[in-house]
């Protein structure tokens, strides 16, 4: 499942890069289907972040990859 998120984020980082910020996979837990990122750049004083995560990566890992059910930002 790891490999197979990877994958996506090579898709979804560049979106995220042009606006000046990052985002990098941490963990992906199979057990849970929660996959974990780091949030950088400019993420991390964004006040939209949090939406962006659910609505925008979430949404898109979750229909792309089946047993994915969260994501979450390391705090």
């Amino acid at each position: 499942m790891r490999s197979k998120v990877e994958e996506v984020m090579q898709v979804i980082r560049p979106a995220v890069q042009a606006d000046g910020g990052d985002i990098v996979l941490f963990d992906v837990n199979e057990e849970t289907g929660i996959v974990i990122v780091e949030l950088r750049g400019s993420c991390l004083d964004c006040p939209k972040s949090e939406t962006d995560l659910k609505l925008g990566v979430e949404r898109i890992l979750k229909a792309r990859i089946a047993g994915i059910n969260e994501v979450v930002a390391l705090t």
